[in-house]
């Protein structure tokens, strides 16, 4: 199977016979710690020195599905990086909020850490976001939209990710081949989820929270990962909203993409 790839890159022969001869001599490992050693031996890493440990088990699980490899039996009750389980639990203060911006500042993104920050996001995202709480593929970043005036209170949620690997809209818009997206591509991410919780209705905090995000993901990313993002891009549904937030925070419109909009700014 030569058209194998990773990350943009394809597998060369002798990158291909290594994982194999891995995947026969290790099979008591795990699908993550074959993934590690997969990276460490072939180099794959992040800018960070991190190795690429979830983009590697995606293809190991290629390979296996092509026939090439047999991995171990996935361990009882593990999400495959679909769905996950979101444990129920209270939202945070649900009462209406309607009020102007100003008297809310500052707003602030409080990067999750924590496993209870985890929790809330996965949470509210479940409940609220139309797409559902999904494990992202590759790097990411997810924060908590907070006020602390009047009171402390979460407004929303947000998470960055990994770009996808071919978009014609923003391919076509940047002017780049598949070798200069393969070279460049990390310097991409994507809004992947943008929730403001429904009983929040603030004008233009939506269009506020995308121009700050940016500013602190940029910050963010760089030192979670070691490289500094130059584009963000996103996906909106034309079906459900209009993208308006988006276009008042100016970002681009660059057209459509299997039945949704894709949004792109540098």
């Amino acid at each position: 199977m030569s058209d194998l790839r990773f990350c943009g890159h394809t597998l060369e022969p002798a990158e291909l016979a290594l994982i194999v001869e891995l995947a026969t001599r290790y099979g008591r490992l795990s699908r993550h710690e074959l993934a590690q050693t997969v990276c460490e031996l072939l180099g794959w890493q992040r800018p960070n020195g991190q190795p690429k440990t979830i983009e590697c088990r995606a293809l190991l699980e290629r390979m296996q599905e092509a026939g090439l490899i047999g991995l171990p039996a996935l361990k009882s009750g593990r999400p495959r990086g679909a769905g996950s389980s979101v444990p129920v639990s209270p939202d945070p203060e649900s009462a209406p909020l309607d009020a102007p911006l100003a008297t809310l500042q500052p707003i602030r993104l409080q990067r999750v850490a924590t496993p209870g920050e985890r929790t809330l996001w996965r949470t509210l995202i479940e409940r609220h976001h139309y797409l559902g709480h999904r494990v992202p593929f590759g790097a990411h970043l997810r924060y908590l939209i907070q006020t602390t005036s009047p009171h402390p209170r979460v407004l929303g949620c947000l998470q960055f990710s990994s770009p996808a690997w071919r978009l014609k809209g923003r391919d076509q818009w940047i002017g780049w081949d598949d070798a200069t997206r393969a070279q460049h591509l990390q310097s991409v991410i994507c809004n992947s989820r943008f929730l403001i919780l429904p009983h929040v209705r603030v004008p233009n905090l939506a269009s506020h929270v995308l121009a700050l995000a940016l500013r602190t993901v940029t910050t963010d990313w760089t030192a979670a990962y070691g490289i500094r993002p130059l584009l963000a891009e996103t996906l909106v549904d034309p079906a459900r909203f209009t993208g308006h937030c988006y276009r008042v925070a100016n970002w681009i419109d660059v057209g459509l993409t299997t039945g949704r909009g894709r949004i792109v700014t540098a």
